[in-house]
């Protein structure tokens, strides 16, 4: 009997997710600063419109979670818009006169990866 050489197949999984998940805060030099959830989306959308301009800017995103104490939210997007909109953010520098950034700290295609960092694990 003929042993057959052995073969291998390489294969690779495209992402069929539609929607990229972001983490992100809001980094400001006044750490008493407040928002409400529709100021912060419209500091985003405000942002995208500066970089993109109007027709450029029109594509959606949604505000899924807002915690007002961390000024941190998790943003959805459709794979399209992901880099215009983390490059939007990058580039804010201001909300109302004053110094600001926004930190991206998680992207994932999976909604449920952003829910632990490995980095700030603690073991015991």
């Amino acid at each position: 009997m003929e042993e057959k050489p052995a073969s291998y197949e390489r294969v690779v999984y495209k992402n069929t997710s539609e929607y990229h998940y972001m983490k992100i805060c809001l980094v400001c030099e006044n750490r008493s600063k407040t928002l409400s959830p529709e100021q912060f989306k419209q500091l985003i959308i405000s942002g995208v419109k500066d970089l993109y301009g109007e027709v450029g800017a029109a594509f959606p995103f949604d505000l899924l979670t807002f915690d007002q104490s961390a000024l941190s939210a998790i943003l959805r997007v459709y794979n399209r818009g992901l880099v215009k909109l983390w490059s939007a953010l990058t580039l804010i520098g201001e909300y109302e006169d004053e110094p600001c950034a926004f930190r991206v700290t998680q992207v994932s295609p999976f909604l449920l990866a952003l829910s632990g960092n490995s980095r700030e694990l603690e073991l015991y």
